[in-house]
């Protein structure tokens, strides 16, 4: 079946993510790329026939969010997101997510990484996926989502791996790798959620 109107077949909104709104390349993802969230459908808009775009067409969920990212009912004001494929300077990208970390919103960082890791060269990609996963480990501790965080964490760290020894654009890539495994491993320990205020990592050290 095809959406008149878009071109492209309805059942796409099974490969939405209700956390940040990506769709999955894969339909059998059992987790988000983007952000590594359990992917489900969205029943809302699938049972519209019917997807949220952005302006431009692309596939985004228009529910709102809160600082940390997590879906809100429809109607319920929200932090405004990222605007997605946005073509930054590398010392562009390091800036604005330094300043969403500062401000802990380390969901909206990643949202920052992201971007970089989509329109960057191949050879940067797995620095700027990792940067992207150690900001949405954050955002999963931040939650209270322990494990998630842990996980998000060190695949983040291992991604860095390979830029350890020449970090580019003044990243502290090893200071970057020992917060994220200290962090993962110091998780266990909170009773509460952390604070992704008093935890953000300095990205340039």
């Amino acid at each position: 079946m095809v959406d008149v109107e878009h071109g492209d077949s309805p059942c796409w909104a099974d490969r939405v993510c209700e956390h940040c709104g990506r769709v999955q390349d894969s339909p059998s993802a059992s987790e988000c790329e983007g952000c590594g969230e359990p992917v489900e459908p969205v029943r809302a808009t699938q049972a519209a026939g019917r997807r949220d775009r952005d302006e431009e067409g692309r596939a985004r969920s228009a529910r709102p969010r809160d600082a940390l990212g997590r879906p809100l009912p429809y109607g319920t004001p929200g932090v405004e997101r990222q605007p997605e494929g946005i073509e930054r300077t590398p010392p562009e990208t390091v800036s604005e997510a330094q300043r969403l970390l500062d401000e802990g919103k380390p969901f909206h960082a990643h949202e920052v990484f992201e971007d970089a890791w989509k329109t960057g060269p191949d050879h940067e990609e797995g620095l700027w996926r990792g940067l992207a996963q150690l900001a949405v480990g954050l955002t999963h501790a931040a939650r209270g989502n322990t494990g998630g965080g842990q996980k998000l964490l060190l695949r983040g760290a291992a991604n860095l791996d390979d830029f350890e020894q020449d970090p580019p654009y003044g990243i502290d890539v090893p200071g970057l790798v020992r917060w994220a495994t200290s962090l993962a491993v110091d998780l266990e320990g909170y009773a509460e959620p952390p604070d992704p205020v008093t935890l953000a990592p300095k990205i340039t050290g």
